[in-house]
């Protein structure tokens, strides 16, 4: 009796065993299907990366140098308009004057459909320096080349429409107004400059823009922004209030105003963080391809070199 029930019992482990090792020649397959699955996935991921952070640093080159050839080309010009020890008043009259009566340019810029921020048009076509966005892209070009701080103004309606756009500059402790597209530093009866505060108030605006030829009663200054993130299709919305969150004062940078009115400055900043981004990626990826999945992947320093000999070897 004990030995037919320990036959049994022999019998079942048998089977058992049997089960156990056939479902894991079952599963084996598919684990393997998984982990190439995974493996063709990371290096697709692997070399997309290394492709776009090269074509990232060469972008970076390129920005650069555009951003050095650009200051350079402003730096001629504020040389030549703006005094190097003058105050910062005396730099905003100068760059004005200049505006107001400089040298005979070309009457319409490159295209008159797409809005401009290249300061090597906006100096130099007559047509941009009397609209009042691409003229204070020039007056904040050269004045930031000047070593003034300065940042531009939108003067907007209750749909956050901008209606005009002015500069503030920094002068003496205070942030004052000036209207490159009527050459202008806004002062009061008595000479003294004005603050965006200042013109909050409407007798002070009236008494001011009054006197002005031509200048619109609509462009008041109790609605303004420094930069409109919120027009940003999609994200512009919870990109400002992220903005908000972090850093309260980021639009009142003169950094930020730089990154809108020059596209080569905005080129190298966007290039530099798109690097950076590109390089933690990759960075990670390293990290799990080795640990994760167990690859050995050559270091950049090592395929460069065998590239470099590779190279002299066969000349």
């Amino acid at each position: 009796m004990k030995s037919a029930r320990a036959k049994s019992a022999t019998e079942a482990e048998e089977n058992a065993i049997a089960t156990q090792t056939s479902s894991a020649w079952e599963a084996a397959p598919k684990e393997r299907v998984h982990a190439r699955a995974s493996i063709r996935a990371f290096y697709v991921t692997w070399y997309a990366v290394n492709i776009l952070l090269i074509a990232a640093i060469i972008f970076a080159i390129y920005s650069v140098g555009w951003e050095i050839s650009t200051r350079r080309y402003l730096k001629g010009f504020s040389d030549a308009i703006v005094p190097a020890s003058a105050s910062a008043e005396d730099k905003i009259e100068s760059v004005l004057a200049w505006m107001a009566h400089g040298p005979t340019r070309l009457p319409y810029g490159p295209s008159p459909y797409v809005p401009d921020r290249d300061p090597t048009d906006t100096l130099n076509y007559d047509a941009l320096l009397q609209v009042c966005g691409t003229a204070t892209n020039a007056f904040i070009n050269l004045l930031d080349t000047g070593n003034v701080p300065v940042r531009r103004l939108l003067l907007v309606d209750q749909q956050q429409n901008t209606k005009h756009v002015v500069a503030e500059v920094y002068s003496e402790g205070r942030w004052i107004i000036v209207d490159p597209a009527f050459r202008l530093m806004l002062r009061d009866a008595q000479g003294r400059t004005l603050t965006r505060e200042d013109l909050t108030n409407p007798e002070t605006f009236n008494a001011v823009t009054g006197k002005i030829p031509k200048y619109d009663p609509n462009y008041t200054f109790d609605r303004t922004a420094h930069i409109r993130v919120a027009r940003i299709r999609f994200f512009g919305i919870s990109l400002r209030d992220t903005l908000d969150r972090v850093a309260p004062s980021w639009a009142d940078s003169p950094f930020v105003t730089l990154l809108v009115e020059r596209e080569s400055y905005a080129a190298v900043v966007v290039s530099i963080l798109l690097v950076i981004f590109l390089l933690l990626a990759r960075i990670s990826l390293r990290w799990i391809g080795e640990h994760r999945l167990h690859l050995r992947l050559l270091r950049a320093r090592y395929q460069f070199q065998r590239g470099v000999a590779a190279f002299f070897n066969a000349t």
